[in-house]
């Protein structure tokens, strides 16, 4: 009698063994909760296609197309390449260089200078991106409502002072979304500035501050300002949460904090001397 010996892709009855793939786990040094997260490969949710998250140094992560391109092919703008996990600009002398997801994504403008090989890059990821549209496998990502902004001269990019530092904002405040994650590992669609919690104030602040105490100009810059809200109302904006997600401590973050520590050298394109339009602020 010979030993039967099962196959590894099947049971010992011989139906077959479902294989599900295996997630790369890890712990980002940048998230506050220090839990495992899924690796950095996810779907962009404008276009339907692939990205990989990598972290950069002092900044937040990048999204990097996922395939590499020849350094002929790819403005020098948009050249970059990984060293033990971390993204930085530019080649590193190699022939081969990775192009931000942003300056390829169909749905988005692209954020830096283009060649005719990266023209027909974008084509063709757009050529799919109607297929996958047309047959109802991708549904393009929308704001969730209540969160559009209003056109009302308010800054693209607010500065905000809040836990005694100013954070610069990566989009309009009403589109600033919860960072936690919800059932079926999806993000929360809420947005932080909740009507129903006390809101900021739009403020005439000088532009240097604790952390660069140098004098720019006599001028004064516009700043949301929420230093006068109690310290649990700013640490739940500088976590990013809804009040729903701010009291449930045990809810995952899915996603991480948009926030920049606001410098007055380097974000001089972000300030505004003037401030937004009094029947759009929100008032306490």
């Amino acid at each position: 009698m010979y030993p039967k010996h099962t196959p590894a892709g099947r049971h010992w009855d011989g139906s077959p063994r479902p294989l599900h793939p295996r997630r790369r786990l890890q712990v980002a040094a940048h998230s506050p909760t220090r839990l495992l997260r899924h690796g950095p490969s996810r779907i962009c949710r404008r276009c339907g296609h692939r990205l990989d998250l990598y972290p950069r140094p002092n900044q937040p992560p990048i999204a990097l197309h996922p395939t590499e391109l020849t350094v002929q092919s790819v403005p020098v703008t948009c050249r970059w390449h990984l060293s033990s996990g971390t993204a930085y600009p530019h080649d590193d002398g190699s022939d081969w260089c990775r192009i931000p997801h942003a300056a390829l994504c169909p749905a988005l403008t692209p954020s830096c200078q283009t060649s005719p090989h990266i023209n027909a890059l974008r084509r063709q990821l757009a050529v799919c991106t109607r297929r996958l549209i047309d047959t109802g496998r991708l549904t393009p990502a929308t704001p969730a409502p209540g969160t559009q902004p209003a056109a009302t001269g308010h800054p693209a990019r607010p500065v905000v002072n809040m836990l005694l530092g100013r954070y610069l904002a990566e989009g309009p405040l009403e589109c600033i979304r919860c960072v936690a994650q919800i059932r079926h590992r999806q993000r929360c669609p809420h947005p932080v500035l909740h009507p129903d919690s006390p809101a900021g104030t739009w403020r005439l602040l000088p532009t240097g501050t604790a952390r660069r105490p140098i004098r720019l100009t006599d001028t004064l810059m516009a700043v949301y300002d929420l230093s006068f809200l109690p310290h649990t109302e700013q640490r739940r904006w500088r976590i990013q949460r809804c009040p729903a997600h701010a009291v449930l401590t045990a809810a995952a973050d899915l996603a991480v904090t948009t926030w920049q520590i606001f410098d007055p050298l380097r974000h001089a394109t972000h300030v505004h001397t003037r401030l937004p339009h009094p029947t759009a602020s929100r008032r306490r």
